[in-house]
């Protein structure tokens, strides 16, 4: 994974993917400090180009989806609105993982439509079932066991992030 900046990580065996926000949704400059919310950016950039993929228009997001591209577009809304509000607080790993967990569970959502719009292939397969376990490893990383502090949760959640991610891209979602 990238920094907030793009610039890469050094020492990690993980891809190396750069991240580009609109204005709207860039975090504070400390952001690079909180993995969490760094796994949770990756996470809602892969809902992003997974909704592209599937014809979702972002703007499709309403208070009260009720048909499933809706539901994809509200989740990318709602994890872009609370990683960027999580980013003005002070660190806390509970509630960033918790973030991060939200826009891993929206991934999942978008990828399943991605996977729906171009008919199942195994890349797009591929992408799907790295998403959810994106999804249940970040979500087993906010739990009640980990609450956002257990080192061994987190990695396993950082290493599930950039699979999907390398899956995502693969699928030719990102």
């Amino acid at each position: 994974m990238s920094d907030r900046k793009g610039s890469k990580r050094q020492g990690t065996s993980q891809p190396q993917v750069t991240i580009v926000y609109d204005a709207s949704t860039t975090p504070a400059e400390g952001v690079v400090q909180r993995p969490h919310l760094v796994r949770g950016w990756s996470a809602t950039d892969r809902a992003v180009g997974a909704c592209r993929h599937a014809g979702i228009a972002l703007s499709r997001a309403v208070l009260v989806p009720k048909e499933s591209a809706a539901r994809a577009a509200n989740a990318v809304r709602l994890s872009r609105q609370t990683l960027a509000e999580l980013a003005k607080n002070d660190p806390d790993p509970a509630a960033d993982a918790r973030g991060a967990r939200n826009a891993a569970a929206a991934a999942a959502v978008a990828a399943q439509e991605a996977r729906s719009h171009g008919g199942a292939n195994k890349l797009s397969e591929a992408a799907h079932r790295a998403a959810i376990k994106a999804s249940r490893t970040a979500g087993a990383a906010a739990g009640s066991e980990g609450m956002g502090r257990n080192e061994a949760l987190n990695a396993a959640a950082d290493a599930a992030e950039a699979e999907a991610v390398v899956a995502a891209l693969d699928a030719g979602w990102m």
